[in-house]
C-alpha cells in the first residue's frame, strides 16, 4: 500500500493535485511521506541548521495543505515544492546577511564616535539595539535596515517592496517608535548614532 502512494506522487500529478484540492488527507500524506527527506537534503545546500532545514520543509508542507484549492492540475507538485523550499532558504540567508551587515554598521559606528574608553559602551548595548531590530516585524525590518544600515530612500525601497513611499514611511516610523520604547535607557546615545 505504502509502494503504491509513493508511485502515485510519482506517476500521475493531476490526479494528486486533484486529491489535494479536495482536501485528501491520505493525498497530503503521501506527498509529505514521499519528498520530505529530499526536501531537506536539499535545503541543507542553503541553510546549514538541520533543523532549520526541516522547519523550512515543515512549513512549506503547510503552505502546500492550506493553499491546495489554489493549485493548478499542470502544476508540478515536485517542482512546486523544492522551488518553494528554495526560495524560503535563500529568504532566511537573506535575513541572516542583513542582520550580519546590521551588526558590522554597528559596530563601525562605535569605533567612530567613541574613541574614549570611557564614553565606549560596548557589546551589551550593540546585542540590545540588534535584538531589538530582530524583533521588529518583519516588514518594518526590512523597511528600516535598508533604509538607516543600506542608505535607501523611501522611495527606493517602495519600489523593492512592492508597495508606496508612504507605507514605507509609516513602517519606519512605527519601526522607530518600537525601537525608542524598546531602549529608553539608551536613547540618548542612540539618537546620537542612528538618528531616531
Amino acid at each position: 500500500m505504502e509502494d503504491n502512494k509513493n508511485q502515485l506522487v510519482n506517476t500521475n500529478n493531476e490526479l494528486i493535485i486533484r486529491l489535494l484540492k479536495e482536501g485528501s488527507e491520505q493525498a497530503f500524506e503521501a506527498v509529505y511521506k514521499n519528498f520530505y527527506k529530499g526536501l531537506c537534503v536539499y535545503a541543507s545546500q542553503y541553510v546549514e541548521e538541520r533543523e532549520e532545514c526541516e522547519e523550512i520543509v515543515q512549513d512549506v508542507m503547510m503552505w502546500l495543505w492550506e493553499n491546495r484549492k489554489a493549485l493548478m492540475p499542470e502544476m508540478s507538485v515536485k517542482s512546486l515544492l523544492f522551488t518553494i523550499v528554495k526560495n524560503k532558504c535563500l529568504n532566511s540567508l537573506s535575513h541572516k546577511q542583513i542582520r550580519q551587515r546590521v551588526h558590522e554598521s554597528l559596530f563601525a559606528k562605535f569605533e567612530e564616535q567613541f574613541e574614549d574608553p570611557d564614553l565606549y559602551i560596548g557589546n551589551e548595548m550593540m546585542a540590545k539595539l540588534g535584538q531589538a531590530i530582530q524583533n521588529l516585524p518583519e516588514d518594518y525590518r526590512t523597511a528600516f535596515t535598508m533604509n538607516r544600515f543600506e542608505n535607501q530612500t523611501y522611495d527606493d525601497i517602495a519600489v523593492k517592496m512592492g508597495v508606496s513611499s508612504k507605507t514605507i514611511a509609516y513602517r519606519i516610523s512605527q519601526a522607530l517608535k518600537i525601537l525608542r520604547e524598546e531602549l529608553r535607557e539608551y536613547m540618548p546615545l542612540l539618537l546620537f548614532l542612528m538618528k531616531l
